[in-house]
This record gives structure tokens, C-alpha cells and sequence, in this order.
């Protein structure tokens, strides 16, 4: 795959993290600017997660029969669209509505990226370009918070979403002149009336499960630290605002390093043999942080230490489970990749709600929710690879 595809991909994949992240610190002011609180700000995060889960699996279908193009510049413009509607919100709910269709643009990047990548590669590819799109992945969770902050401060919080209009759609025309269709030719084309009937086939391979749950669960990791991190720092340890967003960048340094090391280890390992080894990192992370959360230790390091561990792995755990799980879908990668961001995000969403529903005003529950993901992990990822063990014998045998 060249470079081109590669940067135009990372660009569409960078739709749900910019989204996500960039309009956080205007949740102030944009609570002061509809006469609410932040608590009912954070539901616009709820709607865009929402239409996330919703708009994945109609993508998928629509991706498989009328192939990758239509579709992507269809989402993109629609969150282009939906991003301008939310710079002149006149209202909260008007932005939930924004929130919702924008969601439902942004996720056909999500969706067709995977499918395209899926189209053009081998497992072990696939694998290293997604290890390569990790890299913005990484990326924005540094740069959108401390951007978006600065545009708040000089152009107030309507600018974030103009920035976003302005970025879809170079992205969109990025789309229309550099990245020509991937669904091969002799691909038989899926019809809409049977997209159910793919549903039902991919959650009935437990194979394909396993490794997408193997990934939600990892995700799921990743938003409950999303979601515990800001009190964890900034109000419980006292770090100041304007500092949070470097240990955030740490962390996110270190998925970014771990995501490129992968890259280069695949060459040797193939991406199953990479995730079984490296989710026992992430377990060995996850109850490390449980057990120095519970000893409330008045020192903040103790905690970012096996914090880091548990984000870093998520650098080889995410890639190498996307690749295994779109391993072989063939005319259904578009289905497939659907079913895979709707149950990550799902997972994801759940975690980071449980993450508020268990708060105590202590490091405990984000800990909590971050170790259980890691067990959890684990034991999904071990009993995976023991079926693929077993279907890849009997294939042999046969």
C-alpha cells in the first residue's frame, strides 16, 4: 500500500479520535455559553458515541455492495455538513442532534478505512498498516486537547468545529481525486437484503468474535482511562490544567512507540502470536495500577508507571486484533469492519460509564475498570487462539 492511501486513511481514521478530543476543554465554556453545567455538556459525547454504534453497522452493508468510494465521500460530507451545524448550535440540543449526524458521518472513515486496508492486504499487512495508523490514533489524544484549548482561548469554542468542517473536507476532497476504489472487480457485490444474513455469519464465527471482543475489551481499557483521568490528575493529585495534557501525551508517546515496534515485528511474528504474548503485558499493567491505586499513595508516579504499561500495550494489542479479525472476510470486509468498531465502541462506552457509576473520589474505580479489562482480555485472547489453533489443524487435517 503506498504512502498516499496510507495518509489519506490516517486522515479518515482521524475523524472519531479529533471528535472526540479536540472539543474538550470548551466543555467550560460551552456550558456557560447554553446556560447549563458541564454533567449535561458530557451528553454530547453520549450522542456522538451513540450515532458511532448505530452508523457502523449501516456502513458496513452499504460498503460491500456499492463498494468503498460512494459511501466515504457520502459520510464525509455528511460530517462535514454536521460539523458546521454544530459550530452555530443556537441551542444544547440542537448540538446533540449535530453530535448524533456527525457521528454518523464520521464513523464511514472508521468502517471503510478497515475495508480498504482489508481489500489491499495480507493478515501480516494489514497489521502493519494498521500499526501505522496507530500513529494518529496516538497523535490526536496529544494535539486536539492542547489545540482545542488554544482556540477556545482565542476564537471561543464555535472555532473547534469550524476547524473540523474545514479539515473533513479537504479530507473529503482528499478522497475524490487520491484514493480510487479497492473493492477488486470479481468481488461479488453483497445485496443490502442480505446484510442481516452477514451479520448473523460473522456472530457466528466465534474466531472473528473473539478477536473483535479482544479488541473492544483493550479499547474498553483505553476510555476508562479517558474517562478517570482528568479527576485522577487534576483533581485528586493536583496536577494543573494546563499540565494534564503531557501526561496524556506520555502515555500516548508510548502507544505510538509500541504500535511501531509491532510494525517491525511482524516480519517475524505473525499478528496472533504478538497479541497472545503481548495482552499478558497489559494484565501484568492493569492489576499492577489496582494494587497501587488501593494502597492511596499521596505520590501520583507510583500510578503513571503501570498506567503507561497498560496504554503502550494497546499499541500492539489493538493493530494485531483488527488484523486477525478482518483476516479472510473477503466481500464481507465491510460487514465485518462494521461489526468490529460497533462492539468496540460499545464495550468502550460501557466501560467508561462504569468508570463514573463506581466513583468514590479515589484512583479505585478507573484502577477497577482498567484490571477487569485486562482479565477479561486475556482469557478472551487465550481462548480465541486455542480455536484458531483448532480450526487451522482441522483445515490441515482436511
Amino acid at each position: 500500500m503506498n504512502f498516499r492511501t496510507i495518509l489519506i486513511l490516517g486522515a479518515l481514521s482521524a475523524f472519531g479520535p479529533l471528535a472526540i478530543d479536540f472539543y474538550l476543554p470548551a466543555f467550560p465554556a460551552m456550558a456557560l455559553a447554553f446556560g447549563t453545567d458541564e454533567k449535561h455538556v458530557q451528553l454530547t459525547l453520549a450522542s456522538y458515541f451513540l450515532g458511532l454504534s448505530i452508523g457502523q453497522l449501516a456502513y458496513g452493508p452499504v460498503a460491500d455492495r456499492f463498494g468503498r468510494r460512494i459511501p466515504l465521500l457520502v459520510g464525509v460530507g455528511l460530517f462535514t455538513a454536521a460539523s458546521l451545524a454544530c459550530a452555530y448550535a443556537p441551542n444544547l440540543e440542537w448540538l446533540l442532534a449535530a453530535r448524533f449526524v456527525q457521528a454518523l458521518g464520521g464513523c464511514a472513515g472508521m468502517v471503510i478505512s478497515r475495508a480498504v486496508v482489508s481489500d489491499k492486504c495480507d493478515a501480516v499487512g494489514s497489521a502493519k498498516v494498521f500499526s501505522q495508523l496507530m500513529l494518529v490514533m496516538g497523535l490526536a489524544p496529544i494535539l486536539a486537547p492542547m489545540l482545542g484549548g488554544l482556540l477556545v482561548n482565542l476564537h471561543g469554542w464555535q472555532s473547534i468545529f469550524l476547524v473540523l468542517t474545514a479539515f473533513s473536507a479537504m479530507a473529503g476532497l482528499a478522497v475524490a481525486l487520491g484514493l480510487p476504489e479497492s473493492m477488486p472487480a470479481h468481488m461479488p457485490r453483497q445485496p443490502l437484503s442480505g446484510s442481516l444474513r452477514q451479520y448473523r455469519r460473522l456472530l457466528s464465527d466465534r474466531v472473528y468474535l473473539g478477536h473483535a471482543f479482544t479488541g473492544g475489551i483493550a479499547v474498553a481499557g483505553m476510555f476508562s482511562y479517558i474517562a478517570g483521568s482528568p479527576f485522577v490528575f487534576i483533581k485528586l493529585y493536583g496536577v494543573p490544567a494546563e499540565h494534564f495534557g503531557w501526561l496524556f501525551g506520555i502515555n500516548a508517546a508510548g502507544f505510538i512507540l509500541v504500535a511501531q515496534i509491532n510494525a517491525r515485528l511482524l516480519s517475524r511474528r505473525g499478528p496472533a502470536a504478538l497479541l497472545s504474548r503481548t495482552v499478558w503485558i497489559y494484565l501484568a499493567g492493569g492489576l499492577t495500577l489496582l494494587g497501587v491505586s488501593a494502597l492511596h499513595t499521596e505520590q501520583l508516579w507510583p500510578l503513571l508507571i503501570p498506567l503507561f504499561v497498560c496504554i503502550a500495550s494497546l499499541g500492539c494489542i489493538l493493530p494485531n486484533a483488527s488484523a486477525c479479525a478482518m483476516s479472510g472476510q473477503g466481500a464481507r470486509a465491510g460487514s465485518a469492519s462494521a461489526l468490529l468498531g460497533c462492539l468496540q465502541f460499545s464495550v468502550a462506552a460501557g466501560a467508561a460509564a462504569l468508570v463514573g457509576v463506581l466513583h468514590d473520589g479515589s484512583a479505585m474505580p478507573m484502577a477497577m475498570v482498567i484490571s477487569l479489562c485486562g482479565v477479561l482480555v486475556v482469557a478472551v485472547a487465550m481462548f480465541t487462539r486455542r480455536l484458531q489453533n483448532a480450526r487451522a489443524l482441522a483445515l490441515t487435517g482436511a
